[in-house]
């Protein structure tokens, strides 16, 4: 007798229905692990859309929530803070104090690990760690700092330099010559060339194939990857904004884009907004509010360029929280605000971080500092 297909299914259907119902169970089960296994597998992969060519690191040094939120109340124009839609917090105690400084605020993004205060990309044995600038550099990946501080200072030193102290500036700027930067610019020009051991490190950056500029943020009529190029307009720090400051770290943040976007393998990099810091330090509301509005310009260079050209992640965010500063109701008048602060010093606050494109949402969350890291290292696959 022929039976056609379907009098078979029909046939398994009612031994199906005559089983024991500990045999249903299990083979229900059976059905439900195998058809689900390879989505759940596959929602944890990176997909290619969430792997960045570019990632840039924008940090507002002392930039707490409050600093953030300075720049909605007292700016003229939206910020760029609300352009971003995946934000998280970062725990940021070091490993030797409860209360980050910026060297191992910095070393953890750096270099991802949990380092004493005070240590340039060292860890608690002041061994020297592999920093991000050197990973990527071994990808082919171009590099680049942008402060308003020296480039020596704490928050770009970690990012290339290996020292036991923040304070040996000039052993900091030693490294920068044999380093993997391909692109800096900031202050810092004492450290070059007014040293105690009288050698002009302005010289060795040109023969190690740096285009030197120490008079003004200008692009060079070759400005191509053949060439590094190293901007150093100030004896140290850059004026504050306060203080005379033109737009220099939106335009050098736009500067550096230019350079870097050249190399098609990607590139990294980072922004910091130093002086933030500083005003909170000296409890100053006006000096903060107009470092933080000039931080935002920064970071509305990097979501344009990430914006139109795709597969870059921008990262905002901060090593710590400087001053406990807060916007608290004028005498009670809850239509008007003024400044208030709790401390000169640094605070144990969470610190915001806002991700914008290629990975972004892989920052949400509540992690430590150091993650951070380890989240640009596997969306870039190393």
């Amino acid at each position: 007798m022929n039976i056609s297909k379907y009098h078979l299914n029909q046939i398994k259907f009612i031994k199906l229905l005559i089983l024991p119902q500990k045999t249903i169970v299990a083979l229900f089960v059976s059905f439900i692990l195998v058809s689900c296994g390879t989505p759940h597998h596959k929602q944890y992969q990176t997909s290619q859309k969430e792997k960045p060519q570019n990632v840039i690191l924008l940090i507002g040094d002392g930039m707490g929530l409050s600093q953030i939120s300075s720049s909605f109340y007292f700016g003229t124009k939206t910020p760029n803070f609300e352009r971003f839609k995946h934000i998280g917090l970062i725990k940021t105690s070091s490993q030797s104090d409860l209360i980050t400084d910026s060297a191992a605020g910095a070393t953890a993004f750096s270099a991802g690990i949990k380092t004493y205060n005070g240590a340039i990309g060292v860890n608690s044995d002041t061994l020297a760690v592999k920093s991000i600038i050197e990973h990527t550099s071994q990808l082919g990946i171009s590099t680049g700092i942008v402060s308003t501080s020296a480039v020596t200072h704490a928050t770009p030193a970690s990012f290339y330099a290996h020292t036991k102290s923040r304070n040996q500036q000039e052993e900091i700027a030693s490294y920068l010559p044999n380093s993997s930067v391909d692109f800096f610019a900031g202050g810092g020009k004492d450290f070059f060339f007014k040293r105690k051991d009288k050698i002009n490190y302005g010289s060795v950056l040109e023969e190690k194939g740096f285009v030197l500029d120490t008079i003004a943020l200008k692009k060079p009529s070759d400005f191509g990857l053949q060439q590094k190029f190293g901007f150093l307009l100030a004896n140290n720090s850059m004026p504050s904004k306060i203080d005379g400051r033109d737009d220099f770290l939106p335009n050098a943040t736009q500067l550096a884009l230019d350079y870097l976007s050249q190399n098609k393998k990607g590139f990294f990099l980072m922004v910091e907004g130093s002086q933030i810091d500083w005003g909170g330090h000296g409890n100053n509301a006006d000096y903060i509010i107009q470092e933080v509005l000039d931080f935002d310009k920064a970071i509305g260079s990097a979501l344009d360029f990430a914006e139109k050209e795709g597969n870059t992640l921008v990262i905002v965010t901060a090593d710590h929280e400087t001053g406990g500063y807060s916007l608290a109701s004028d005498d009670g008048n809850y239509n008007k605000i003024k400044s208030t602060f709790s401390t000169n010093g640094h605070t144990a606050t969470l610190i915001p971080v806002f991700a914008y494109g290629s990975g972004a949402k892989s920052f949400m969350g509540i992690y430590e500092n150091n993650a951070i890291f380890y989240k640009i290292k596997k969306l870039l696959d190393w």
